[in-house]
């Protein structure tokens, strides 16, 4: 494999990481199993699930998602490491949530994951979900407006701009 090309792997598989983790907070289903391999699977021991294929795997996000009233994940880069068509690696992951039922979280974890080369690009074959930490303090902050309505256009405070 030349260097070019490792180099557009990692650039792809980090570009799938990154679409993973916007598909889940815009709560935009299709897009998020559309990731996996037809065969893909989701683990998440610490709930004891597991989905396999993309239908499961789009079921089962938008079941989880619904539980929540915000939900807000940042991920970081990890490892990646190239093995021809297939490749495997980890991503950090911080989240805070609040869910319908009144409990919150915020917690520190790790994706291990497998990816494969398909026609339509790099794909996960496998995402587990490990928590590292997690924190069910209730949260101090709300968000600014409800789970999947678009946010409010901002609005200028012209007081806060006269004399500059």
């Amino acid at each position: 494999m030349s260097d070019l090309q490792a180099i557009a792997d990692r650039f792809e598989i980090e570009a799938l990481r990154g679409e993973f983790t916007d598909a889940g907070m815009m709560r935009d289903y299709d897009r998020f199993a559309s990731l996996f391999t037809e065969d893909g699977v989701v683990r998440i021991p610490d709930i004891n699930a597991e989905l396999v294929s993309r239908e499961e795997i789009r079921a089962g996000v938008e079941r989880l998602q619904g539980l929540w009233d915000y939900f807000v994940q940042t991920t970081h880069p990890g490892t990646i490491q190239l093995e021809g068509d297939t490749a495997v690696g980890r991503a950090y992951v911080s989240e805070l949530g609040h869910r319908r039922d009144g409990s919150s979280q915020l917690n520190y974890s790790v994706y291990h994951d497998r990816y494969q080369r398909t026609p339509d690009g790099w794909k996960f074959a496998e995402r587990v979900y490990e928590v590292r930490y997690l924190d069910t303090t209730p949260l101090a902050g709300s968000a600014p407006h409800a789970a999947g309505a678009p946010a409010k256009e901002p609005t200028e405070n012209k007081s806060s701009t006269k004399g500059r």
